[in-house]
């Protein structure tokens, strides 16, 4: 009751920041968390950039698999937190208890299917003789551990909404921390090399996903997961999916994305070009994940007060967030910009892969600076339950625009290289503008119903 209480009267902006800073730290410590690996991997002597390449193409199966808890997860904790607004706590229990069924159901089907056709998949989505082994070591390992990243991502968003960051953002640093521990001691002490990074990483998301479980059973949660509530129901469900279909296609597609990027990166400029794509790929998870962090300590407040009417409380709040993303937008760009050799070192040591992804990644995120505002948006529509629009702006960027310019740019440019890197920005600015109108037009349709 205090939670909800504060969520319906507290100070707009200094709860937006009360809630966001653990998100917003969570998020950071998940861009290490899936940042490290690649790190220690850049860094093994002799075949360090082969199974940094190796491990790259298997981003969009993991991807992928993210994706399915952001589908379940992302689109059932919104629902709950706005029925929560109602007071109507039986259905909004209801909600993770069909979330944590879907999670399960899930997971097994993944497992199954990724591990039936791994190496099918990894070959199509561009790796070549020198790379496979890396990929299929690191995949196998990594896909056993599905249930765990399932039910720490997909049931953490459910801590998320009802107010709970710090202990949202506990789930991520607890496994962070022991995914950094594990990984020197099993890369290179063990001398598992790849094997080893995959392995740190299922052993600490399953620690997190038992940190999850405990807490959403346990006696300081609002919603609590309750053996009558596991039984799917149908229109539940689909409600659930409709709302989730959005950030799962947002995930999804990055996948997608990056068959494309390192498919047509590897026809025009080999292993070098997609071991350049998964650094710069790295560097825009850390841009961009931590303005995810700071809408989803919106998110609980945008929805809870959505769903008890409170205009002028929504208003403010997604005012105050669209400003803060941009403004960290603006800054990280401006740091990349000027320090694109800094951010790149972590990654490699080879001055031949240095060099090449410095000119790429300044192209890649010329127009970084004003991403904010895109996601502030397309999440606040997330928050207030517009399952259409959101999801046809996570289908606009990637879907319409950016992946059919990464083949057609090629044909009107001499360096092929630099036409597939320039498809980013462009894709970019033209998404943006859209979802800057589309968003001031029906952000104030939905203001004017609440009144």
């Amino acid at each position: 009751m205090e939670q909800e209480n504060i969520l319906a009267t507290g100070s707009a902006g200094k709860l937006l920041f009360r809630l966001a800073l653990p998100s917003i730290t969570a998020q950071i410590i998940n861009v290490l968390y899936n940042m490290v690996d690649r790190m220690f991997i850049g860094h093994i002597e002799t075949i360090g950039s082969m199974a940094l390449t190796g491990v790259g193409i298997t981003f969009p199966i993991i991807t992928l698999i993210s994706a399915f808890s952001g589908l379940i997860g992302m689109g059932g904790a919104p629902l709950a937190a706005i029925e929560m607004g109602k007071q109507n706590q039986k259905k909004a229990e209801k909600i993770l208890g069909n979330c944590f069924t879907s999670l399960i159901i899930t997971s097994i089907f993944l497992t199954a299917f990724i591990l039936y056709f791994q190496q099918t998949l990894l070959l199509f989505f561009g790796a070549s003789e020198n790379t496979i082994s890396y990929a299929f070591d690191y995949l196998t390992i990594y896909v056993c551990g599905t249930i765990f990243v399932q039910i720490s991502l997909g049931l953490n968003t459910f801590i998320t909404s009802q107010g709970f960051a710090k202990t949202s953002m506990m789930t991520v640093l607890i496994g962070a921390v022991f995914n950094i521990i594990l990984d020197p001691i099993l890369i290179f002490g063990f001398q598992m090399g790849v094997k080893g990074a995959a392995l740190a990483t299922i052993i600490s998301q399953c620690i997190s996903a038992i940190w999850v479980l405990c807490f959403l059973v346990g006696p300081h949660t609002k919603l609590r997961i309750k053996k009558e509530n596991l039984k799917i129901e149908q229109n539940l469900l689909c409600s659930i999916l409709a709302l989730g279909i959005s950030p799962f296609i947002m995930q999804s597609t990055e996948s997608l994305l990056t068959i494309c990027f390192n498919t047509s990166l590897q026809k025009y400029g080999g292993d070098l070009a997609v071991g350049a794509m998964t650094i710069l790929t790295s560097i825009m998870q850390f841009s961009m994940l931590p303005i995810l962090g700071l809408t989803q300590g919106a998110q609980a407040i945008i929805s809870f007060n959505y769903g008890a009417k409170q205009k002028q409380r929504v208003k403010k709040t997604v005012s105050i967030l669209l400003c803060c993303c941009f403004c960290y937008s603006f800054t990280l760009w401006l740091i990349i910009m000027v320090f694109p050799q800094a951010l790149i070192h972590i990654f490699t040591n080879s001055p031949e892969l240095i060099t090449f992804s410095c000119w790429a990644l300044r192209i890649f995120m010329a127009v970084s600076c004003l991403m904010g505002i895109q996601i502030g948006c397309q999440q606040s529509f997330l928050a207030l339950g517009q399952a259409k629009v959101s999801m046809f702006l996570a289908l606009l960027r990637k879907i319409i625009l950016l992946i059919p310019l990464i083949y057609i740019l090629p044909l009107f440019f001499e360096n092929k290289v630099f036409s597939i890197f320039l498809a980013e920005p462009i894709a970019d600015s033209i998404s943006i503008t859209t979802t800057s109108i589309l968003f001031y037009i029906q952000f104030k349709k939905i203001l004017s119903k609440l009144s």
